[in-house]
């Protein structure tokens, strides 16, 4: 009964109708590959996964799956015409970047919607990351990092193995992220525990499962007490914007894993063998212990969105080393992170105060490490007290910006901060401004000069 009101109320009618559609499809598509197709020719699979995936997006967004078919015939082009260049690189980014950010113009409401803008932003990635491995593949192997060796491309693509890539039904709609690599071993039979046989990952696929319709309960039990419009009433005036994440990031938490376990079952996501045990997290975009334990703002990001970071790292910021200035690099790769997400101002707002915040938090670390008296508390049997203190704090201000990421615009975000007073915003300038002097009140003399040297 609570499921079926929170339909009614139209509550599910953001990403979860994605997930009715899109995630559990996956499952029969996995396993149909398993039974039938694992042994088939490559050009069997390639059509199998291109056609179910066209499927998928037209179910979705009808005509609209057009958008998607001009941008990877366009950047099939871009490979085989202009090869492996600088140019091709950044045409192929500048192009697909332009295409979606025109779409966001072009499709933006004030609401959450589902659009066709939703899996296109996913598949801009793949498909930049494309050109990137394909320009990499020309480089001395000296001339790479470990995972670029992993990722790159040694000769063309065909169009049908961009196409199948493109469209994987176990990461078209919602991601995660992964290279044209990794498909084609899955393609090849060489992602499975046992060689030449489908791998055995119905359990880990059936348990990511059995959790992501766990995180459904809980979405489908808060989200009509506190919908996003909850947080531009009266009542919210007297509540914190905390509770915002324990309902909505539920919605993101349930995305991933029921993807995860999409890929898990189809063999994407073997990660090899360690300490004698097979692991099928290759395609992990949570950590949800992590996600729902750490006391850290750093460790809530490192657990979420894991593929998507792990690109941006890889494909921005990384790339940005010629710069030789760490800052300047994180804040570009966040800019391209805001703008990926939409032009609303909200996401500005949200990813400007996650730097904003994590910097105070480093700052915060270093602090406690540097001080003799701080590092002592840290060990001492106070700890689970400091623990739960930190945890409350980080509960507390995770949601706050994340207000702004769900509002989007600027007369709604700016009416809930108002109703709070900024108390996020005060309270971090607050603790930026005053570690100058907790550093000189708690850290040796002779540290803070160690320091300066460093």
């Amino acid at each position: 009964m609570r499921i079926k009101r929170c339909i009614d109320n139209g509550w599910m009618d953001g990403s979860t109708n994605m997930f009715s559609c899109g995630s559990p499809a996956g499952y029969p598509c996995a396993l149909l590959y398993r039974r039938l197709l694992f042994h088939q020719p490559a050009t069997v699979i390639h059509l199998f996964h291109s056609f179910s995936g066209l499927a998928l997006a037209a179910f979705n967004f009808g005509s609209q799956l057009y958008h998607s078919v001009v941008c990877v015939l366009v950047q099939f082009l871009m490979l085989r015409l202009m090869g492996r260049t600088v140019t091709a690189v950044l045409s192929s980014f500048t192009f697909q970047m332009i295409y979606l950010l025109a779409g966001y113009y072009y499709t933006a409401t004030e609401e959450y919607d589902i659009k066709w803008t939703m899996p296109h932003c996913v598949l801009m990635l793949k498909l930049v990351g494309l050109s990137f491995d394909y320009y990499d593949g020309g480089k001395e192997p000296s001339q790479l990092s470990p995972e670029q060796k992993k990722a790159a491309l040694l000769s063309v693509p065909s169009l049908l193995e961009v196409c199948g890539f493109s469209y994987f039904y176990g990461g078209f709609l919602v991601g995660p992220q992964f290279t044209l690599r990794s498909y084609q071993r899955l393609v090849a039979g060489e992602l499975t525990d046992c060689p030449g046989k489908p791998p055995n990952s119905v359990v880990p696929a059936m348990k990511r499962f059995g959790l992501g319709f766990l995180c459904l309960l809980i979405y489908a039990i808060f989200s009509p007490y506190y919908p996003d419009s909850y947080y531009q009433t009266a009542e919210y005036e007297v509540r914190t914007a905390s509770v915002w994440r324990t309902d909505s990031t539920e919605q993101y938490v349930l995305r991933c894993v029921l993807q995860e376990g999409v890929c898990i079952l189809s063999g994407l996501g073997y990660n090899g063998v360690v300490d004698g045990k097979h692991q099928w997290d290759a395609c992990a975009n949570m950590k949800v212990w992590l996600f729902e334990t750490t006391p850290l703002f750093s460790g809530t990001i490192a657990s979420f969105n894991i593929n998507t970071n792990a690109w941006v790292a890889r494909h921005v910021f990384k790339r940005l080393k010629f710069l030789g200035n760490k800052p300047l690099s994180h804040v570009t790769s966040l800019f391209f992170l805001t703008i990926w997400h939409g032009l609303h101002s909200g996401y500005f707002l949200c990813f400007s105060m996650e730097f904003f915040i994590i910097t105070v938090e480093r700052q915060a670390q270093a602090l406690v490490r540097d001080s003799p008296l701080l590092t002592r508390l840290a060990s001492s049997p106070l700890y689970p007290f400091i623990y739960v203190v930190q945890q409350f704090i980080h509960w507390l201000f995770m949601g706050y910006p994340l207000v702004a990421f769900c509002l989007f615009t600027y007369d709604k975000w700016l009416k809930v901060y108002s109703s709070v007073y900024f108390c996020g915003h005060v309270f971090f300038l607050v603790a930026y401004l005053s570690m100058p002097y907790l550093r000189k009140a708690l850290v040796p003399k002779k540290e803070r000069k160690d320091k300066k040297q460093e």
